[in-house]
Order: C-alpha cells, then structure tokens, then sequence
C-alpha cells in the first residue's frame, strides 16, 4: 500500500539528545512497514522543536539588541531540517539492519495557504514561553506580536493556524516516491506560504501537522493516511465513565461525534477531521489513529481506530 504516516511532534522529545533517542525508537515500527512492501511516506510534527528554536532566537535578541531575531517560517524550516536528519540518520540504520538500501531523504518544504483564510484574523496557535502580562505587553509593542493569556498561566504569542492548500514542492515529493526513496516531509505541516506575483513568501503561522499530512497523502493519491499519536484509539465520552474506544468509524458517524462535541479542538478534534478530509476524498481509502508504537498493527487492522467511508 501506500502510506503516508504522520508522527506527532511531542513524540520526538523536547531537546535534541531526547529527539536522537525517540527517534531512532519511532522508526522501528515504520522500518518493518517499508520491509514488508509498503511505500512509506513520513509526516512529522514539531511543536516543542519549533518552540525551542524560536524561544533561543528571542531570548537572544531580548537581551542583546544587537542579535536578531529569526522570522518564524525560517525557525520552522530549521525544524524541518534537524528533526528530519534524526529521522532519516535512524531510519536509515534500521532499514541496514534489514539489508534495506531504500534512500532516505528530507525535504524541506513549503505549503500554500490563502491570504483569505479566516485564521488571519484570529491566531489562535499559541508558541514559545509564557510572559507576564507586563513583559507582554512589551514584546507586542516592540515586535508586533499578538499575545493571549494561555489558561491563566500567563500570556504567549499566538499565530495564525491556516488550512493548507497545495504542497509547492509536491512533483519533487512524487519523483523521490516513484524512486523509491523515503521522503521524510511537511514537517511541523510545512513552511506556510502565501503565493504572489513574485512567487511564495513566508508567513508566520503554524499550519496543523495533521491535516497537512491529509494533504499530502491526497496528493499522492495513497491508499491509507496513519495518524501516530499517544492515545491508542479515537474515543467518545473522554474522561468520563461511558467512554469508549472506537475499533471501526465511518464518516458519517465520525461527522456525527463531531457534532455532538466529543473531540477537543486541541487534541483529538484535528486528527479526526484530517483523517474524514483524506478518506471522502476518494472511494477506497481508509485512515488508521492509533498509538504510536502500534503503526504495524494498525496497518494491519490490528490496532487504533480505522477511519472508512
């Protein structure tokens, strides 16, 4: 089958020696896939990464004027590259271990979004540290930024969360597929564009990791789009003593939970409408939610919450 499998961001770690470690345990189970037969494609996350790098920047230029601060699709794009060396450096070790020689490759990648979309005007995406009240208000009069308090747990910077619309370098993605390499991809959902006159230009917002990997398994035209994240199944009634696992959900009963509340815009909510978007898309395709050490299983109807028309 083709595959496109989307690791979630906080799976990785929050430092870089953490990130060597899970990564090199992430891959175990994508690396059986690969030798099984299945065309793999990798989509990642990188909430905590990106956080990490755009905090060094700005702490930086807090305290000594003279440093820069780092534009966010640039911190997003040194995200995509070091997670990406991690995972292909682990991935690559374990196809060896099989006598694998597939190529592993990472692309660094933008993805178009509107300069309409109504999440323009409303960031909700929070990033970096929380502030005070005060030191907020500072750093939005000194770098423009809007900043939201986060909880009661202080205020953070918040950007734009737009849907994706195209994958510019989506004909690079399929000639390295067709190839038979094992492209790692629209990490952290992808460089955020906006396409003018003059081409595309970064923008600072954070696209959600999960529907650009719907988008990018749509665009390859893949047969099953699996979703790795920390809860084993899609569940109704969360935290509560009616809740249930899902172990098969169509559409049209998924669309009917949504309606009735029970999946969080934070957590499970974006998961479920990215697997729906890939899934009615095309007759035949399914979508695997499922815990992150269980990809095998889940591939093979095993484990997590299959997602059919």
């Amino acid at each position: 089958m083709k595959i496109v499998i989307a690791l979630g961001g906080n799976a990785l770690g929050n430092n870089p020696e953490e990130q060597i470690q899970k990564a090199a345990s992430a891959v175990k189970p994508l690396a059986s896939l690969i030798k099984t037969g299945h065309q793999v494609t990798i989509a990642h996350g990188n909430g905590p990464q990106v956080g990490m790098i755009n905090l060094a920047f700005e702490t930086a230029s807090l305290t000594d004027p003279k440093q820069p601060s780092m534009p966010f699709p640039e911190c997003g794009a040194m995200s995509q590259g070091y997670i990406g060396y991690h995972l292909q450096t682990s991935l690559k070790k374990e196809l060896s271990i099989g006598k694998m020689e597939n190529p592993v490759v990472t692309l660094v990648t933008q993805v178009e979004v509107s300069k309409e979309d109504p999440a323009f005007s409303n960031p909700t995406k929070p990033i970096g540290s929380f502030y005070s009240k005060e030191d907020a208000s500072e750093l939005a009069k000194a770098k423009g930024y809007v900043m939201k308090e986060d909880a009661n747990r202080g205020y953070r910077r918040v950007v734009p969360s737009p849907m994706p619309i195209d994958i510019v370098e989506i004909d690079s993605i399929k000639t390295l597929v067709n190839q038979g390499c094992v492209v790692i991809t629209v990490g952290g959902g992808g460089i955020p564009v906006i396409r003018d006159k003059e081409g595309y230009q970064g923008v600072a917002a954070v696209i959600d990791k999960d529907f650009a990997s719907a988008k990018l398994a749509d665009l390859l035209d893949c047969d099953m789009l699996v979703i790795l994240t920390a809860i084993d199944k899609v569940k109704i009634n969360f935290g509560t003593k009616n809740e249930l696992s899902l172990d098969n959900v169509s559409v049209v009963q998924l669309k009917k939970y949504i309606k009735e509340g029970h999946f969080h815009k934070g957590s499970m909510l974006p998961k479920v409408e990215a697997a729906i978007k890939f899934v009615e898309a095309r007759q035949g395709r399914t979508a695997v939610i499922a815990f992150l050490d269980e990809a095998v299983e889940a591939v093979n109807g095993m484990a997590g919450t299959l997602i059919h028309n």
